[in-house]
């Protein structure tokens, strides 16, 4: 089994696994003509169930040929231009590059000890996404896994500048249409039911200010603490963008850590035509970015940035193991001293090839597109009458929902909604995604797919109608 083993004497062996993978892979994307193949958990779970890990094929070959019945087939893929559901990107082939170099190779960017070059490119990489959002000089970071990763470290920073033994007392504030995962990190720094204040947003799902003051208020004269108040850069249902200026105003007043979650706004770091969406930013205490998201990368690729490095020092511990303290004199670059992992990934590595080869520039006009189609298609839907869309889109997401001109009943109205939705995706032709919008069903268009066109999104919308006024025929059969 040795032979299985990447070293010096398999590099052959090597080149023609990856080689024989890759063409499968590149034959799949090039025959690829839907986002998906519609296939139910029902029909594909009893095909992975009846393999025998136990077994194994011992041929390459064979187990690509298998992972063409298991994965390959049924995967969802982003890169078609009809996928039009979540936050995931097509991704940059400069990208893909840089991640098999990094899975080859296997650098853990803890330790310097671990990764040498690799600690100086990742620290390369988050001064120069420090430097675009303007944090100063003392600013700092480390990558992360993901958004949800970047928000908890982040908050945890502010928790302990927080300077109190009483989390009781601490509060979160963030916007009614901010991620879950700042609930979700509240939850996890033992923080209290009530530590997450929802402050309301404006007809553009943007944190209304004035309520923000009222609550940070009365927070202090409740003699509880104003912890943080997360500002969100490109909301996950709408891509709506709080007013950063104003409410950075807000925490300098009332001495609160301004964390930015432009997990999804970050795109606009790069971009040629839109980068003064996000103003305010650069008076950010910490900053979420998720490259994998809005700068055509690979899953994991994300950040979490402060504006003092020395504020990284909460989540430092020290092992003799790893990292001893004598390292710290040494200026030995020990990246796990600012970071909530230990081992890592060298995810650094896919933003700096796609820097290399393509430029900021060129990422940054991809996502001005997406920004661009998203306009088209608020027009398509604004001119529709079959369909009630939401909001202007300030960054690529579209929320709308079909309201079919016989029907009166919200009711029924959203279970043609959803019906659709379920519909188009067993369809495979296109996938959309859904959410709620003062309690009523609405579909969702995130749009970060650059070859995706005005087309395409008619295109969608027709099928949606389709599939629910089939829905709404076949109920009004039943009724009578």
């Amino acid at each position: 089994m040795r032979s299985h083993l990447l070293n010096d004497t398999t590099a052959e062996q090597y080149r023609r696994s990856v080689t024989e993978g890759i063409e499968r892979v590149a034959a799949k994307l090039a025959a690829t003509d839907r986002p998906f193949t519609g296939v139910t958990v029902d029909a594909l779970a009893p095909t992975i169930d009846a393999i025998d890990l136990d077994k194994p094929l011992l041929d390459t070959a064979a187990v690509l040929d298998e992972l063409e019945d298991v994965y390959l087939r049924d995967a969802i893929y982003f890169h078609h231009p009809r996928y039009l559901a979540h936050l995931n990107c097509p991704v940059v082939i400069p990208a893909v590059l840089g991640e098999a170099i990094l899975s080859a190779v296997n650098s853990s960017l803890d330790t310097w000890d671990q990764s040498a070059g690799g600690t100086l490119i990742e620290r390369k990489l988050i001064d120069w996404t420090t430097a675009r959002i303007g944090l100063g000089e003392n600013a700092d970071g480390v990558f992360t896994s993901g958004g949800t990763q970047s928000n908890l470290q982040a908050l945890l920073l502010a928790r302990e500048e927080a300077k109190t033994d009483s989390f009781a007392k601490l509060r979160i504030f963030a916007s009614e249409v901010s991620h879950f995962s700042v609930k979700k990190s509240a939850k996890l720094l033992g923080l209290g039911q009530d530590a997450v204040v929802s402050i309301p947003v404006d007809h553009d799902k943007r944190m209304q200010t004035v309520a923000l003051a009222h609550e940070l208020e009365r927070c202090k004269n409740d003699g509880l603490i104003p912890m943080a108040v997360v500002a969100t850069a490109g909301t996950t249902d709408f891509g709506s963008i709080d007013p950063l200026p104003e409410i950075a105003e807000l925490c300098e007043q009332f001495g609160t850590w301004m964390h930015v979650d432009a997990a999804y706004g970050c795109g606009l770091l790069a971009s040629v035509k839109y980068r003064d969406r996000i103003d305010g930013i650069e008076r950010a205490d910490s900053v979420t970015v998720d490259y994998h998201k809005s700068f055509f990368q690979p899953v994991s690729s994300s950040a979490v940035l402060v504006r003092d490095a020395s504020t990284l020092r909460h989540a430092t511990y020290h092992a003799e193991y790893l990292n001893p303290k004598r390292m710290v004199q040494e200026r030995i670059p020990n990246q796990v001293d600012k970071s909530l992992q230990t081992t890592r990934r060298f995810d650094a590595l896919k933003l700096w090839v796609t820097l290399r080869v393509m430029g900021a520039d060129g990422i940054g006009q991809l996502f001005d597109e997406v920004c661009d189609l998203a306009v088209e298609g608020w027009n398509l839907l604004a001119a529709d009458p079959r369909f009630d869309v939401v909001v202007e889109p300030t960054l690529s997401t579209l929320v709308f929902r079909y309201i079919p001109a016989a029907v009166t009943d919200p009711a029924e109205i959203d279970r043609a909604n959803l019906y659709a939705r379920k519909a188009l995706f067993a369809s495979g032709d296109a996938v959309v995604a859904g959410t709620k919008v003062q309690g009523r069903h609405y579909l969702k268009f995130t749009l970060l797919n650059p070859e995706t066109t005005a087309d395409d999104i008619a295109a969608v919308l027709d099928l949606i109608a389709g599939h629910a006024e089939q829905y709404l025929g076949e109920s009004l059969d039943r009724a009578s």
